[in-house]
């Protein structure tokens, strides 16, 4: 069953945009405030954005000031059944992005085990177009996916762009959204070569920082008010 609050509120208007990574609760709370629909943290140690479990709250309750409407997305890899105390509701987060090699089975063991509160997304890492028909076996089990190229010991915010050509036939059952490189300029690019199929959302990260987990604003604001430009024309 899916989860009540697992994307964007209804009504708002494609694409959906979340920016990931971030680690310093004035950073999250600038960022809901100019208008993302969510936010990610990183709780996967090995990345240079984690964020320790008891620093989350924090960051989740600045930005829910900032901006009640936007989600708190907490980003896991092949979590332990040992972890799932501060993975579940009530840490501040409303999604949980499955972001390793976690199958159709152990997303469905994970939705038993959190409850039907909290989201699921599970992200896929795209190495050919072949990877794609893996989509499918989700579609009952999580509420989105998210898409990110495939690079060889890292699990993501390295970048890395899936090649278009790949993602005109993509239409599986449910949201999903499209991260990799993504920033300003690229917006109206990637959506127009999409405009067949084009992704719920856009995911971004390191297109919008000055360093690892460091987000700059002003990079931020401008990725914002490209997606409202592509929102607008949809509107007419």
């Amino acid at each position: 069953m899916a989860a009540a609050i697992a994307l964007p509120p209804a009504g708002a208007v494609q694409p959906w945009l979340k920016v990931c990574g971030l680690r310093r609760p004035e950073q999250a709370a600038a960022t809901a405030a100019l208008g993302v629909d969510a936010i990610g943290v990183i709780a996967v140690p090995g990345s240079p954005r984690w964020l320790e479990a008891e620093a989350r709250p924090a960051l989740y309750a600045a930005m829910a000031e900032a901006c009640p409407s936007c989600l708190g997305v907490l980003v896991v890899a092949d979590a332990s059944d040992e972890e799932l105390a501060v993975l579940g509701p009530g840490h501040g987060h409303q999604v949980l992005q499955l972001h390793g090699s976690e199958s159709p089975e152990r997303c469905r063991q994970l939705r038993a085990a959190l409850g039907p509160e909290l989201g699921l997304w599970k992200a896929l890492r795209i190495r050919s177009a072949d990877d794609l028909l893996q989509a499918q076996a989700y579609a009952e089990v999580v509420d989105a996916l998210l898409l990110d190229a495939w690079v060889a010991d890292q699990l993501g915010g390295t970048g890395h762009r899936i090649p278009v050509e790949w993602l005109h036939d993509f239409r599986p059952d449910l949201p999903w959204w499209l991260a990799g490189g993504i920033r300003a300029e690229r917006v109206g690019p990637s959506l127009e070569a999409l405009a067949p199929a084009p992704p719920a959302g856009l995911d971004a990260s390191s297109g919008v920082e000055r360093a690892p987990g460091d987000k700059d604003l002003d990079q931020v604001a401008a990725l914002v008010a490209a997606v409202a430009a592509v929102r607008q024309d949809q509107r007419c």
